[in-house]
């Protein structure tokens, strides 16, 4: 099953965004045009290791609970160190997918597990035996509003 589709981040490129530093209200509105006086690099912004940077369309809808729904960017970082309860991609069996990373059992049954967010799919158990390595992990989520 393909759940990702991978890009590589283009660095060469600004992407200068009008910045309103002065806050977005969700009450009364205020005129925002009178405080843009600034930008910023999208880069800069969603981006923390460069080098070990990737962002994968979503495809599948196994974390559609958490959010993350086919079409949605995710920027992958693979230099972090995963942790329990993070959201990454893995490689498993030789397939990549996004789940939630769940350690709880690996001290006391020596498996790890791969959660979906999504009830009609089930967890992976992840035992020696497989074929597995976390791949990066999901350090931002990019999605259209409409």
């Amino acid at each position: 099953m393909k759940e990702l589709e991978f890009f590589t981040v283009n660095l060469q490129s600004l992407v200068s965004v009008p910045y309103a530093d002065m806050g977005v209200r969700a009450g009364f509105p205020s005129p925002a045009q009178d405080y843009i006086d600034k930008s910023l690099d999208l880069n800069i912004e969603l981006i923390d290791h460069p080098a070990a940077t990737f962002v994968a369309k979503i495809v599948g809808d196994s974390m559609a609970e958490a959010g993350i729904v086919a079409g949605d960017l995710v920027i992958i970082d693979k230099s972090l160190e995963p942790q329990d309860g993070n959201i990454v991609v893995a490689f498993v069996g030789g397939e990549f997918t996004i789940k939630r990373l769940d350690m709880s059992a690996l001290s006391t049954e020596g498996v790890i597990w791969l959660r979906p967010a999504n009830g009609a799919y089930e967890p992976l158990r992840i035992t020696p035996d497989i074929d597995f390595n976390v791949w990066g992990v999901v350090t931002r989520l990019i999605k259209k509003m409409a």
